[in-house]
């Protein structure tokens, strides 16, 4: 699917960029803040530093506001992302480090991804579509890293489990910005990857010998 065009008066591309990185960065404040429906186009501009008509020279709507802010965390997530990983990694070691560097992403930008996970249900048609596609595509790559590493003899899930996986890891990286007031109390942002690691790759650590262990109920064919 392709990129929702924005409209823009101004031709200059550079300025473009100069002035959408301004409004992104004050909505994402605006928008932790009051939330999208609350915040108004009026307050953008002014935390922008420029007017609403110098704000509506580069953007049609409100929404496309919303659509800007989506847009470019994820790019920010997916370059910072790349920046960390070891290519030269293997097996469950690489798993572990692309993992974490997720994480660590997702710390680094957990005002922008929270604005993202709690606001993008707020787009329509075909700017929902993009957004949503662009999560996929980060799902995806914790899935062929799963492959990677069943391939390697580290994993024994099917397809349909390691892609329920790949789903879970996401939401695990993102539940430290929507569960922070909770979670960021209780543990450090090391200790948080650490415990998350441990149970996303050996599980809950189950004591097989315990006494009133119950049996695994089995799937019906």
């Amino acid at each position: 699917m392709g990129k929702k065009q924005v409209p823009s008066l101004v031709k200059d591309e550079r300025l473009i960029s100069r002035r959408r990185a301004q409004i992104v960065k004050a909505a994402v404040g605006l928008f932790n803040e009051k939330g999208y429906h609350k915040a108004t186009t009026r307050e953008v501009a002014n935390a922008s530093g420029f007017s609403i008509g110098t704000l509506y020279e580069y953007i049609g709507s409100k929404e496309d506001i919303l659509f800007l802010v989506c847009d470019s965390v994820y790019d920010e997530v997916v370059s910072k992302w790349e920046k960390l990983l070891d290519s030269n990694l293997r097996g469950l070691e690489r798993l572990r480090q692309v993992i974490e560097s997720y994480f660590r992403v997702v710390d680094d930008l957990q005002d922008e991804v929270l604005v993202m996970y709690q606001e993008t249900k707020s787009l329509s048609g075909e700017a929902l579509r993009y957004v949503l596609e662009k999560e996929i595509r980060i799902k995806n790559v914790f899935e062929k890293e799963l492959i990677h590493a069943r391939e390697e003899g580290f994993l024994t899930m099917d397809d349909r489990q390691l892609s329920l996986a790949a789903h879970h890891i996401l939401v695990v990286g993102q539940m430290w910005t929507f569960r922070r007031w909770a979670v960021q109390k209780e543990y450090s942002v090391d200790e948080y990857i650490e415990y998350q690691l441990r149970q996303l790759i050996y599980g809950f650590g189950v004591n097989e010998q315990a006494p009133d262990k119950q049996p695994v109920p089995q799937k019906e064919e």
